[in-house]
């Protein structure tokens, strides 16, 4: 499968990225890797990367506990501790194994460890491989506001897997299926009714939606890699799923909500107001609202939380002056950047979904 190029380093694919990546440790004179993994990767992943690396070099092993509530600075510092004890220096590598917190968290840490050592993601779940695989964002959470705190740093290279899809829970692998969902709606139809119209996902058909889906996001950062325009509108669904996940974060009570559960409900809520606003088809908003249900079942959310959502939505990266600023559908593939919407219609499409 042919690599993709992005902004300053390449996705490569399967057993030919691990070509690439021995090529490049070796050319490197790279002695001491450091890999980055979360407890659930250094289970299910560790060790098929190790069998995998051809050459015999010296690992070094970071462990940080999995979830998202440990996507921050308190993690961070616990890294930077760690590769000082381990003797990282700026010529070391860091290669990150895991989902979306664990790139994201290891390329800030890499980003500012030293101002600066290299450092390669291998995605191992879906979610990841379709989403943090691209774009070049690190960073971590505030006090469970998503990515307040991070900064725009390219790896080395990006390793694309399937077989460490086989080490993924079924609603782990449903949860990165809300963001392909997003490339469908506002870029490609084709892709979107590939993923509705989908029972079973076989290795082929799988690894042709993941390439499409990275290449839909990678020509919108190659466009517009620093999000001040167009790269804005892979944030349909965010700002009103970020709150959720975000609330979901903060209150122990409450059961789990995994990123792509909570942004599917963005995307209810989100397309609602776009049907409101601008006249978006109701039949794919009604498409959208059965999906979700029937992928995630129904997650209640209670009225008394909306006054909460909406505050935090206060706090969404693409706000501009005080005012929260949404991503719309005029039709698949037709979007509106920087719009508003008033509290009480985003109140009704809380309710839309609700009901």
């Amino acid at each position: 499968m042919q690599h993709i190029k992005s902004t300053g380093y390449n996705i490569y694919f399967n057993n030919t990225g691990y070509q690439v990546l021995s090529q490049y440790l070796n050319k490197n004179k790279t002695h001491t890797i450091y890999i980055l993994v979360d407890s659930n990767t250094d289970r299910c992943c560790f060790e098929l990367l190790k069998n995998k690396l051809k050459n015999n070099f010296n690992i070094q092993k970071i462990i940080i506990p999995a979830g998202e509530q440990h996507k921050n600075i308190f993690t961070c510092k616990k890294v930077w501790q760690e590769l000082t004890k381990l003797n990282a220096d700026r010529k070391s590598v860091l290669i990150n194994l895991g989902g979306g917190m664990v790139t994201d968290l290891g390329g800030f840490v890499a980003a500012t460890f030293k101002r600066g050592i290299k450092f390669i993601n291998i995605p191992t779940t879906l979610l990841s491989m379709v989403d943090a695989s691209v774009g070049s964002k690190t960073g971590v959470d505030l006090d469970n506001l998503k990515n307040l705190i991070g900064l725009f740093a390219n790896p080395e290279m990006v390793l694309i897997d399937l077989e460490y899809l086989s080490t993924l829970e079924k609603r782990e692998f449903n949860s990165g299926l809300a963001e392909i969902i997003k490339y469908g709606l506002t870029f490609d139809a084709g892709l979107l009714n590939k993923v509705w119209n989908l029972n079973q996902y076989t290795t082929d058909v799988l690894q042709k939606i993941i390439y499409n889906s990275i290449q839909v996001k990678n020509k919108v950062v190659l466009e517009d890699f620093k999000e001040t325009g167009l790269r804005k509108v892979l944030n349909f669904g965010h700002t009103i799923g970020h709150a959720i996940e975000s609330f979901y974060l903060e209150n122990e009570s409450l059961p789990t909500l995994l990123h792509g559960e909570a942004i599917a409900i963005g995307m209810v809520a989100e397309a609602y107001i776009s049907h409101k606003k601008y006249g978006f088809d109701k039949t794919v908003l009604k498409q959208l609202k059965n999906w979700t249900i029937n992928t995630y079942g129904k997650i209640p959310l209670d009225k008394n939380h909306y006054p909460v959502f909406l505050s935090l939505m206060q706090h969404d990266k693409k706000n501009e002056q005080g005012t929260v600023k949404y991503v719309l559908l005029k039709a698949v593939g037709d979007f509106v950047i920087n719009t508003n919407a008033n509290e009480d219609l985003v109140i009704k499409a809380l309710n839309f979904y609700n009901t």
